[in-house]
């Protein structure tokens, strides 16, 4: 199970996340998202913790969602799925339109 964790203070690291979700059973990976792509490396408040067993799962979001951690009460829920199919069609749209590679040319 796959589990969004929002609100986080910047302070708190993985390792402290993964003690609070390790009370309720086994966690496989911890990950705190951050500013890598800019270049700063500053968290970004929220991550993802993944746990195998579904049940403790949400025993962790029911018992941990609005705790206070590091003066922070973070939120918590079951993150969503990544989607299997590649978007809206919002893309496609944009190679119609103006950025399209298609060369217009002028009229006589």
């Amino acid at each position: 199970m796959n589990i969004y964790v929002g609100n986080l203070s910047l302070k708190v690291t993985e390792e402290e996340l993964r003690r609070e979700f390790m009370a309720f059973g086994e966690v496989a990976s911890v990950t705190i998202l951050n500013d890598e792509y800019i270049g700063s490396g500053q968290p970004k408040g929220y991550g993802f913790v993944e746990m195998p067993s579904k049940s403790e799962g949400q025993y962790a979001i029911a018992a941990l969602n609005g705790k206070a951690l590091k003066g922070r009460r973070i939120d918590i829920v079951e993150a969503l799925p990544l989607s299997d199919h590649s978007g809206n069609g919002s893309r496609n749209y944009r190679r119609v339109g103006r950025y399209s590679r298609s060369v217009r040319q002028r009229r006589r």
